[in-house]
């Protein structure tokens, strides 16, 4: 009960400065990341909130991963959508009258930050087992059916995120090419000290 509780932890910990980060690439107004680009590109075509868009995508491809491999929604998954949803709004809302980059320094020191926190808050939630991303699922269910690796699954995943995004006027730019080269390598670099954390945290309950 004790390594649930942790676990949850870092599951909301994790999707809070996940949300922050998010929340500050898209203030930027360079470009998100590629599902990002194409939530806002969505709120800008239909209306709603970026956050009530996390929620409908994240539900659609809960649905696709159900289909392709023919067993029951993992409706669980829409948890994370929720709460992520909810997170982005609640940032943009906090954030949107105290930072508005004027010029070309703050903008990109916006994006840095926002790839930074979501590096860091996506390597924080996975030291959980709470819910699993919708679109983690998805990349490993084109892994699984093409024998692709988890990175060129992504990539095909990216682009057709991207492409969906420019459709509908997403936030697409020179930050989203930014964002899908530094964001892996972030999370990779994070990981390994988020893993000793948890672990250590684990160690104390246990003694």
């Amino acid at each position: 009960m004790r390594n649930t509780s942790k676990g949850f932890h870092f599951y909301i910990i994790g999707i809070i400065l996940l949300t922050l980060g998010i929340a500050l690439t898209i203030l930027s107004k360079l470009g998100a990341s590629p599902f990002d680009a194409l939530l806002v590109g969505l709120y800008r075509t239909f209306g709603l909130t970026i956050g009530s868009w996390e929620v409908v995508v994240g539900l659609t491809m809960i649905l696709c991963n159900a289909l392709a491999e023919k067993r029951p929604p993992e409706y669980i998954a829409l948890l994370t959508s929720l709460i992520t949803g909810f997170g982005i709004d609640t940032w943009l809302f906090l954030l949107r009258n105290f930072l508005e980059p004027t010029n070309i320094l703050p903008q990109y020191s916006c994006l840095l930050l926002g790839i930074i926190f979501t590096g860091i808050g996506v390597a924080t939630y996975l030291q959980s087992s709470i819910a699993p991303n919708p679109m983690d699922r998805s990349m490993q269910v084109i892994s699984k059916f093409t024998g692709w690796s988890v990175t060129y699954s992504r990539a095909l995943i990216s682009l057709i995120l991207v492409i969906l995004a420019f459709f509908f006027s997403g936030a697409i730019g020179i930050g989203t090419i930014i964002n899908a080269l530094l964001s892996g390598v972030l999370i990779s670099l994070f990981l390994p000290y988020l893993e000793k954390i948890r672990i250590k945290s684990l160690h104390k309950q246990t003694t």
